[in-house]
């Protein structure tokens, strides 16, 4: 019987409302300062700066609700924190926007693989995991396997315990594991 199955009485999930789809890949070019988005668009970048442990990216974003796009890719824990400055009347009640996946490094480019599963930062009120009805759909839909799945999992409740364990606070949580992230 299928989490889905309504044939059956008793509790079960709501069927998915997302479409499956590949995860999203991006690639970072340190060299031509580039971010080529996971629909292949080319954006340039005003700023890449590496660390030990991550690597900033700060661009202009050519979309309707923001114009500027901030983020730490931390492969340590698997993770992309993002500021997004929100052009007026789009404004969202949010302080990072934390993405779950593969962050691969080199000395030259640096590759991203999305694991669906989204952490928002409400920084000293709230941390919320989304989106993971479409973790859910694309493992069904054959898209990632169950061990990707399954450690996507892990690292979101890792992600979130570190966060909530340090008052909601991302930069706390990173600072607590010698990451000191800045923003412009």
């Amino acid at each position: 019987m299928s989490l889905y199955d309504t044939r059956h009485s008793g509790a079960r999930l709501p069927a998915p409302t997302v479409h499956p789809h590949p995860p999203k890949v991006e690639r970072f070019d340190l060299s031509d300062r580039t971010n080529t988005d996971p629909k292949g668009f080319v954006r340039p970048v005003d700023r890449y700066h590496v660390e030990p442990w991550g690597l900033y990216m700060g661009r202009p974003a050519d979309h309707e609700q923001f114009h500027y796009l901030e983020s730490w890719l931390i492969p340590r824990f698997g993770i992309r924190a993002s500021i997004f400055h929100f052009n007026p009347a789009h404004e969202r009640d949010q302080n990072f926007y934390v993405d779950i996946g593969d962050f691969t490094p080199s000395p030259s480019v640096w590759r991203s693989v999305d694991h669906y599963i989204d952490i928002i930062v409400r920084t000293g009120r709230e941390t919320e995991v989304e989106d993971v009805d479409e973790l859910l759909a694309a493992h069904c839909a054959g898209h990632i396997s169950a061990d990707t799945a399954q450690h996507a999992f892990q690292r979101a409740i890792r992600v979130v315990d570190g966060i909530a364990a340090h008052g909601h606070s991302l930069e706390g949580w990173l600072a607590s594991k010698g990451m000191n992230i800045w923003w412009r």
